[in-house]
């Protein structure tokens, strides 16, 4: 079975077959669940810790044929959109961040951390896109309270884009997994970022609160970078996302 194997997470995981990498934490997502994909795409590291494709032929245009026709929903207006359709697919660069759902603390801190690298986002021309699980109206109560940019917010109620990517999932993984912890070391800056936070932008569905995100860079149909949250805070470094995207250092 191809799979695609994605740089810096820890290889354990109940929904993903291990392949036999080099030691360094790789892990892998299996492609028999992206629709039409024959070839293997493999994420190598990069010298600041971030990934780059490197693949056969056509086999990202597969990913994309996969992940666009997901239909999210924006935060502006609430009307569906497909995944396809947020960035130019000719050669746009978008940086595509799955938070774990609109009332977990730790995404209202990254948001405020993507919030305020837009203006080198959008210097660079880089599209910034987030996506939340939960409504659009879930969406715009963390927009207006952070605040973030509604513009750039969009809701996946139904996680389609979380499973098809093979985000990790559990209560093991929310609350239990060892990189949590790199959340205690952001504590003033969660503290700041949730200053007006309310747990009504939390989902309904209580089951969506166990969700993990990711990361992930896109040139075009390129996927450039990509990187699995392994537990809740577990955050891609700003630096290794603005390196990948815009090529410049952290200010």
């Amino acid at each position: 079975m191809a799979t695609l194997s994605l740089n810096t997470i820890s290889p354990s995981s109940r929904l993903h077959r291990l392949v036999a990498l080099p030691r360094s934490s790789v892990h892998s997502i299996p492609l028999s669940r992206l629709r039409r994909s024959q070839s293997q795409v493999s994420i190598k590291a990069a010298s600041s810790g971030s990934a780059v494709a490197t693949s056969a032929s056509g086999v990202n245009d597969s990913i994309i044929d996969a992940l666009g026709q997901v239909s999210i929903y924006s935060g502006l207006s609430g009307e569906a959109v497909l995944i396809k359709d947020l960035w130019d697919q000719t050669g746009e660069v978008a940086v595509v961040a799955l938070l774990r759902h609109f009332g977990c603390v730790c995404c209202w801190e990254l948001a405020s951390v993507l919030r305020d690298a837009k203006p080198k986002f959008d210097s660079a021309g880089v599209k910034l896109i987030a996506i939340g699980v939960g409504t659009p109206d879930k969406a715009r109560i963390l927009a207006e309270r952070l605040p973030f940019p509604l513009e750039n917010l969009y809701a996946d109620p139904d996680r389609k884009a979380y499973y098809l990517l093979g985000l990790y999932y559990g209560l093991a993984r929310t609350f239990l997994n060892p990189a949590s912890r790199k959340a205690f070391s952001r504590f003033e800056a969660i503290k700041e970022a949730t200053k007006n936070y309310t747990i009504k932008a939390t989902p309904d569905d209580v089951s969506s609160v166990l969700q993990q995100g990711g990361m992930f860079v896109f040139r075009g149909k390129e996927l450039m970078y990509a990187r699995k949250d392994e537990g809740t805070g577990d955050h891609a470094p700003l630096e290794d996302v603005l390196n990948i995207c815009c090529e410049v250092p952290v200010a």
